[in-house]
């Protein structure tokens, strides 16, 4: 009696998952499973190909392609970007989108293995996850597609594939093109070091270029006759790095300088500095910028050269929907963790060990949704300028050791092996899961969208933007 009690007790949350998790939701994630080789085939193919932003050629046409094959109809090079695309299939209301990146970072080649150890020397890798990215969105948008072809459910499925995340900001251009003015809720994701419904903000942020034009001469026989480009630069670079300490301490000012000069018996006569200003705030962010703008002038004057100021682009913070977290919270608490091989926790310990980290394995707990802060700190997204147009949700999950260093060889290493794999068709299974959601009701798309609404309030979304997007630059 007393082992017919137990059996009971421990079946009765398998009855309850059972009862939650109705046909069309079954449905979805056995499309995934069906799929799944060829999503991970995709991944690792993006893995391989590891191309920069506005380059990614191939990797964009891998996904694409995968699209039409599945019944999609795809449009290419969108908002004026060869490698930007959208996948779409169905008619009507509602419309759900969903993102997916595929851009690689420079400098980051790396083997599948847990110590620094690049394929190519200064080759690129995907420091961010995004070759899982891109697969795991894809995955979701045709297990949707494959529920409206049968009728289970009606309305718009819209892959979008959105280049240039890491650099320049695709998005930015992508929304100005209208690609989402018919969309109802959007849907996205990030490759992570833990799993949760993200309900967090991020910084917002503006990038330009600074150039210095100057007077070349003998740097040894008549200096007298030089104006340098490159003095201006260090009075520049010493004028921000003073000015760190009177900003907000939620804001960031950060540099890369692209040309110094080219010999040192020049006097140099042109000079580049790539800048960036971060704030959790838009309206802090910005009289930051226009003040770093301004101390530009002053180091151009105090070396008596010419200077020129141009913006890259500038994207907002992401504008938070908790109505959305909370159906994808349901989601993952029904799907419940990721587990792991032996093989694949020792794999992990030992990035962490060669990281400095504690050696503590993989985190992948389903944690209750946090409270949104309202300062967040860590980085930026182009999503953010999506999230200012239409309702979006937001997914982290894990497909590295916890505390693993973004943008890092580490990343590049999980995200082509079975750790990376296990996040991707895990991400894939909740997303379209979400989504069903949203397409069997349009109480919860409603509800989202009133949030939207809410928070938005009355800001006026502005592009920060000035010209095409800067294919050619890269």
């Amino acid at each position: 009696m007393k082992k017919t009690i137990l059996l009971l007790l421990l079946l009765v949350p398998l009855m309850l998952v059972s009862q939650k998790m109705g046909k069309n939701k079954k449905a979805v994630l056995a499309s995934v499973e069906k799929h799944k080789e060829h999503l991970i085939q995709l991944s690792d193919s993006i893995w391989a190909l590891a191309e920069i932003a506005f380059e990614e050629s191939q990797s964009s046409e891998v996904l694409a392609s995968y699209a039409e094959k599945n019944g999609l109809k795809v449009t290419r090079g969108v908002a004026n970007i060869p490698t930007a695309f959208t996948a779409t299939y169905g008619s009507g209301k509602p419309v759900i989108s969903i993102l997916g990146e595929f851009d690689a970072l420079p400098g980051l080649s790396q083997k599948t293995v847990p110590v620094k150890n690049p394929i190519t020397e200064g080759a690129p890798g995907h420091g961010c996850g995004h070759n899982l990215f891109g697969a795991a969105s894809l995955g979701s948008a045709i297990a949707i597609k494959e529920l409206i072809e049968t009728g289970k459910i009606k309305g718009t499925v819209k892959f979008l594939g959105t280049p240039a995340e890491e650099k320049y900001f695709a998005k930015v251009w992508m929304v100005e093109a209208g690609l989402w003015d018919d969309v109802d809720v959007n849907i996205s994701w990030h490759p992570g070091a833990n799993t949760e419904a993200d309900v967090q903000s991020g910084l917002s942020l503006i990038d330009f270029i600074v150039e210095f034009y100057g007077q070349a001469a003998h740097a040894s026989a008549d200096p007298w006759n030089g104006r340098s480009a490159s003095d201006a630069l260090e009075l520049y670079t010493t004028g921000m790095n003073y000015y760190r300490e009177h900003i907000k301490p939620t804001s960031r000012i950060h540099y890369h300088i692209q040309d110094g000069g080219q010999v040192v018996n020049v006097v140099p006569d042109y000079s580049k500095i790539w800048v960036r200003v971060r704030d959790p705030k838009r309206e802090v962010m910005l009289p930051t910028y226009e003040h770093v703008k301004k101390m530009a002038e002053g180091a151009a004057i105090m070396a008596n050269v010419e200077y020129k100021i141009s913006l890259v682009s500038g994207i907002y913070e992401m504008l938070v929907n908790r109505s959305g977290g909370e159906i994808m919270q349901r989601n993952l608490e029904l799907l419940g963790p990721i587990t792991y091989t032996e093989e694949e926790t020792t794999f992990g310990k030992a990035i962490q060990k060669a990281t400095g980290k504690p050696e503590v394995g993989m985190d992948s707990k389903i944690n209750p949704l946090r409270e949104t802060q309202e300062l967040p700190g860590g980085g930026s997204t182009d999503v953010g300028d999506v999230s200012w147009n239409v309702a979006n949700i937001n997914l982290s999950v894990t497909t590295a050791p916890k505390d693993t260093p973004w943008h890092s060889w580490a990343v590049v290493a999980c995200g082509g092996m079975s750790i990376g794999h296990k996040g991707m068709i895990y991400a894939s299974k909740a997303m379209a899961m979400t989504m069903l959601d949203l397409f069997e009701s349009p109480k919860l798309v409603e509800k989202v969208k009133e949030e939207f609404r809410t928070r938005k309030g009355d800001v006026v979304y502005e592009a920060m933007i000035d010209g095409p997007p800067p294919i050619s630059e890269n």
